[in-house]
């Protein structure tokens, strides 16, 4: 009996242990599971603070400096490219959006382009600049600001160039082939059938029509006015015009100057710092990534693949 006793109470020791054990086992692990839990917060938060740079840009607000936003305009002004409207404008309307900018400066290194996605820079800084007229934006031009790359600098309140910068060519093409010659020497017939008598406009593999030529020069008139427009409404007074200025023709940053196509010499450095008073340059400039760049020329490589025989108008 007594025996017996002394067992239960031996089992009933060891359960207790047991219990106990597992208790402050769990206790441990609840604890250790808060401490990473607040560790992984803090750290969440150390980044997003780093991100946000706020810390930084309360300073600049107190400091009264601030700093530069440049933009860029980078390579073929196209929706598939870096430099497309969405691209552009998302990356100005950051800058401008950022309190502690004190001026921005949009780097231009372009032949030109769409007049479409030009044309929406064009407009889209015109606009950001009437929310906040103090805020100055300054086109930089460095190797080339040619076509729709100009279309873009004249939204501008002042252009800055390199003297051996290439400016201008103020005019607008539009290029396809013609197969007819090559297609009678290999045998080939042309079947095309169409519903309206227009609808095969300027198909390189048929015959051109005298009136679809008139048509695509009444086209390209157009837009070469509407060009013309936006540079005399950018420039204003400052443009010295000459016979050849809206010809197609590039001129040197030195020429452009004399023309009033461009105000004066400078880099984002010395426009950062004479004009601005801000040495400190930051890029707003939006980048795609790799799978976005991937989606999005596979749509314009389709796309360009249905209309690239008609031939479309560019401002380079």
């Amino acid at each position: 009996m007594g025996s017996e006793k002394s067992e239960e109470g031996w089992e009933r020791k060891v359960l207790e242990r047991l219990a106990s054990e597992g208790l402050a086992e769990q206790r441990r692990r609840r604890r250790w599971g808060i401490f990473f839990k607040l560790l992984g917060f803090a750290y969440l938060t150390a980044i997003i603070y780093l991100v946000g740079d706020w810390g930084e840009t309360a300073d600049k607000l107190a400091d009264g400096k601030g700093y530069t936003a440049m933009v860029s305009v980078e390579g073929v002004i196209d929706a598939g490219n870096e430099a497309s409207a969405d691209q552009v404008i998302a990356s100005l309307q950051d800058a401008f959006a950022d309190s502690a900018v004190r001026g921005i400066v949009l780097r231009v290194n372009s032949p030109g382009g769409s007049p479409v996605q030009a044309g929406m820079i064009n407009d889209e800084i015109a606009r950001l600049r009437a929310t906040r007229p103090d805020l100055k934006v300054v086109a930089v031009v460095e190797d080339v600001c040619a076509s729709g790359g100009y279309y873009v600098a004249v939204a501008a309140d002042s252009i800055y160039v390199d003297k051996a910068s290439l400016v201008g060519s103020i005019g607008v093409l539009m290029d396809s082939f013609g197969f007819v010659g090559t297609m009678e020497k290999l045998g080939v017939e042309r079947r095309l059938l169409s519903a309206g008598e227009s609808k095969g406009f300027l198909d390189p593999f048929s015959p051109q029509r005298a009136d679809h030529l008139v048509h695509a020069r009444v086209l390209l008139d157009d837009i070469h006015k509407q060009f013309i427009d936006v540079v005399r409404k950018g420039r204003g007074a400052r443009l010295k015009e000459v016979p050849e200025m809206f010809s197609g023709l590039v001129w040197t940053g030195a020429r452009s100057v004399e023309l009033g196509l461009a105000d004066d010499f400078g880099t984002v450095e010395s426009v950062a710092r004479n004009v601005f008073q801000a040495e400190e340059v930051r890029d707003f400039t939006q980048k795609r990534s790799f799978a976005e760049r991937f989606a999005q020329r596979f749509g314009a490589d389709v796309a360009e693949n249905m209309i690239g025989a008609l031939g479309r108008f560019s401002l380079r």
